[in-house]
């Protein structure tokens, strides 16, 4: 039986191995090999790793983990998981059965696109959802924002610390209240609502956005706040109740309400960036061995009283 069995092997699933093994834990880490950046072409906002393709830094992740000896990582997706008797069963895709006292969630979530035909040729590139990671990259370029809700609003006006060159991309008639409007309209925002027919560019590189009705409109990015949806279910087998966003509430150093299981990162965390992910990784790697050491010491206690 391991110590610890971690479910993800992004920065946060890396990082608290990696605690974990200089803590000398038992380790195992599960990769299904679905990063959420898989489409990216940078990693931002990481110190000493900005600008660094995000799998350079997972390769990085791993070859360091190589050093500690008790912790082990396989290439295996988690289908099924049951907490009994103070410890933890997981199932994995081949039927095999693996067993801890601690499971650590950090399998993130999937970010679904906006449903514009092409678009998928554009993520990671031009097409983001999130502009702490790639508004930078698009400093004063023509941006369209795509949606007609409030969060499409509330990123457009956020995308004003980046650019002033921005238009909201509606898709449609918007479904935008007087109030939505006046706020976009004192910052200079063009509504667009025409259907959108398809995107312009070459190589990844978005140039513009062409309209059912002929017109076009040139950008050099689209950014969108859409759905997102947990990548797995684990949390849900064993008990634990996602909120109204989806995201999985954690208390204090990332524990849930089972108690030994934990979850870090983007699955749990509104502030998606990957330093924060390693972070919260790391947090949960020192609770856990906290808990391990008073295991540990109240078994030497009984078996020195005997």
């Amino acid at each position: 039986m391991y110590d610890v069995i971690i479910v993800g092997a992004g920065p946060a699933g890396l990082n608290a191995a990696l605690v974990l093994g200089r803590c000398r834990r038992g380790v195992l880490v599960l990769d299904d090999g679905h990063p959420r950046n898989a489409s990216s072409r940078a990693l931002h906002g990481f110190f000493t790793r900005d600008g660094t393709d995000p799998r350079e830094m997972l390769a990085l992740g791993r070859e360091e983990l190589g050093r500690y000896p008790t912790v082990e990582i396989r290439a295996e997706h988690a289908s099924d998981a049951r907490r009994e008797d103070n410890r933890f069963t997981l199932t994995l895709a081949t039927g095999e059965e693996v067993e801890s006292a601690f499971v650590l969630l950090a399998t993130g979530v999937v970010d679904e696109l906006p449903p514009v035909p092409g678009i998928e040729a554009f993520y990671g590139r031009s097409v983001h959802h999130c502009p702490y990671c790639d508004g930078w990259e698009h400093s004063d370029e023509a941006i369209a924002v795509y949606g007609d809700n409030e969060p499409a609003v509330d990123l457009a006006l956020e995308l004003t610390a980046w650019s002033r060159g921005l238009a909201l991309v509606t898709d449609g008639p918007a479904r935008l209240s007087q109030r939505q409007r006046k706020r976009l309209r004192e910052q200079d925002i063009a509504i667009y609502e025409q259907r959108i027919e398809r995107l312009r560019g070459r190589d990844g590189t978005l140039e513009a956005i062409a309209f059912a009705d002929g017109t076009s409109l040139t950008c050099g990015a689209i950014f969108f706040r859409g759905k997102k949806r947990q990548r797995s279910d684990l949390a849900e087998r064993l008990g634990c109740v996602p909120d109204e966003t989806g995201m999985v509430p954690t208390g204090k150093y990332e524990a849930t309400d089972i108690p030994g299981l934990f979850i870090a990162g983007d699955a749990a965390r509104s502030i998606q960036l990957a330093i924060i992910a390693a972070s919260e990784g790391a947090s949960a790697a020192v609770l856990i061995n906290d808990a391990l050491i008073k295991r540990d010491l109240a078994r030497y206690a009984r078996h020195a009283s005997r």
